[in-house]
């Protein structure tokens, strides 16, 4: 067997019901200790639009936000969406969602374990995510810390940087450089690779600062831009609006064939492969949204939490949802795009149901990945600076920025599909170590959001100094 079956095999096994009931499993039980924080989601949105003034952080709450939302949304929230309907089916869709829906309190769950446990480098930027939590969560009181709690903290960092060279750059640039090409052909491949080598130059080498800026400015545009043309899309197709949530209902909870048969069918495959799409489009319980919300200035960890898992709300419950209705109605306006049985890939399926909306549906495609895909190699390729720093200082930032480019370089011209299933390894390991902090920490967050959120103290400063890191 060659390596990319050998690979392919270890990917099916790290992505397989294990760790589907492992962040599921989890998702359920956080948001039963947190007290159903969701319910607080609509407090929570109005707070993202707040900054905290004269708080301490590099990034303001909403930049952390978008910072994060930019990693969050991307070429799955579209291409995703339509493999887990190949796959499994319509009713896929509605298990994507409710993974989304109670991915809400893992998103809030550790981005506060993020935030209460950040530390600060010598020049005085915050530093932040599952591997100081590890860090400072469990140390002794002697100072020493258990080598299983740092196995936990350089593990994560380690599959991070591994995902994030490979999901956020070599992975969306080569997403970047398909649909351009299938639009416009005849633009070398070199030519696209440079130019989303240089997009990505001038603003990941500016910093988390730079890359907040550029966020704070194409994430709403693009979402909302994209929102509002699938929502034009669904208008054109308003008759079958009803008939596809009928049909994502139904085949969620029967083994009901769709299409002829042409997509996958059956309760099980629709809820594997909705579950496991939907928790690789939020990202809840992988740990790289905490990475960026630690540098938000915040008054205490339970507000930048809220304002955080607002983005799982955005990503999942609303972008991925509205992207499955426009796909389940089009393939009922046009059943013969997957009945033909000539579609067997997300991509083709996605390209396929656009391009039957006249003049709106591809332009809606082409811009929303290469919108989508662009922000997403902006965000990861800070959850990796940070992870580089974290295993070996700031002087790494460099170096990895400069190999991220020209990963994405060669991610752009072809580099087979190795790079895609490393990185989508990477994001299945990544997110166990983070997973479990989450867990053993779970009783001290059900408490201090007690205090915080339900008993109404939010407005209160969190009390205790973030630590400086010396040599960082």
């Amino acid at each position: 067997m060659d390596i990319v079956g050998i690979l392919n095999q270890i990917d099916a096994v790290v992505w397989g019901p294990l760790m589907i009931c492992l962040l599921l499993g989890s998702h359920i039980f956080l948001t039963i200790r947190t007290g159903f924080i969701q319910r607080k989601l609509p407090k929570a949105i109005k707070m993202s639009v707040v900054n905290d003034e004269g708080s301490e952080g590099d990034v303001s709450q909403f930049g952390a936000l978008v910072t994060a939302l930019a990693g969050t949304i991307g070429t799955g929230s579209i291409v995703g969406v339509a493999t887990a309907i190949i796959a499994g089916g319509p009713g896929a869709v509605f298990w994507m969602w409710l993974t989304g829906v109670f991915g809400i309190a893992t998103k809030y769950s550790e981005v506060y374990a993020a935030v209460k446990y950040r530390v600060k480098d010598h020049k005085g930027e915050m530093l932040g995510g599952a591997m100081y939590a590890w860090e400072r969560a469990f140390k002794r009181k002697d100072g020493s810390l258990p080598w299983w709690a740092k196995l936990g903290a350089v593990s994560f960092a380690l599959f991070a940087i591994v995902a994030t060279i490979g999901t956020g750059s070599a992975v969306q640039s080569a997403a970047m450089t398909g649909i351009i090409e299938s639009n416009f052909p005849g633009i070398p491949e070199w030519l696209i690779a440079l130019a989303i080598s240089v997009l990505v130059s001038v603003v990941i080498f500016g910093g988390v600062k730079t890359v907040s800026v550029v966020c704070e400015k194409l994430v709403p545009f693009m979402a909302v831009a994209y929102a509002v043309g699938c929502l034009v899309i669904m208008a054109i197709n308003w008759q079958y609006i009803g008939p596809a949530f009928a049909l994502i209902f139904e085949c969620a909870f029967t083994s009901k064939a769709a299409f002829g048969g042409a997509v996958g069918s059956g309760i099980m495959v629709a809820l594997q492969f909705g579950c496991a799409r939907g928790l690789f489009s939020n990202e809840s319980g992988l740990g790289s949204a905490p990475i960026v919300a630690a540098a938000a200035a915040t008054k205490n960890p339970a507000r930048q939490a809220l304002v955080a898992m607002t983005g799982t709300f955005w990503s999942t419950v609303v972008i991925c949802a509205i992207t499955g209705i426009v796909l389940v109605s089009t393939m009922l306006a046009h059943p013969g795009i997957v009945e033909g049985g000539s579609i067997k890939e997300g991509a083709a399926l996605a390209s396929a149901a656009f391009a039957t909306i006249p003049y709106l549906g591809t332009p809606i495609l082409v811009i929303g990945m290469i919108s989508f895909a662009y922000s997403t190699i902006l965000g990861w390729s800070y959850y990796g600076n940070r992870c580089a720093t974290y295993l070996f200082g700031r002087r790494a930032i460099l170096p990895y920025q400069i190999l991220y480019v020209i990963v994405g370089f060669l991610g752009a011209i072809g580099v087979g599909d190795v790079v895609w299933v490393i990185s989508d390894i990477g994001n299945a390991l990544m997110a166990i170590p983070n997973i479990i902090m989450v867990l053993l920490l779970s009783g001290m967050i059900a408490r201090e959001t007690k205090h915080y959120v339900y008993e109404g103290h939010l407005d209160e400063a969190y009390e205790e100094d973030i630590p400086v890191i010396e040599g960082k």
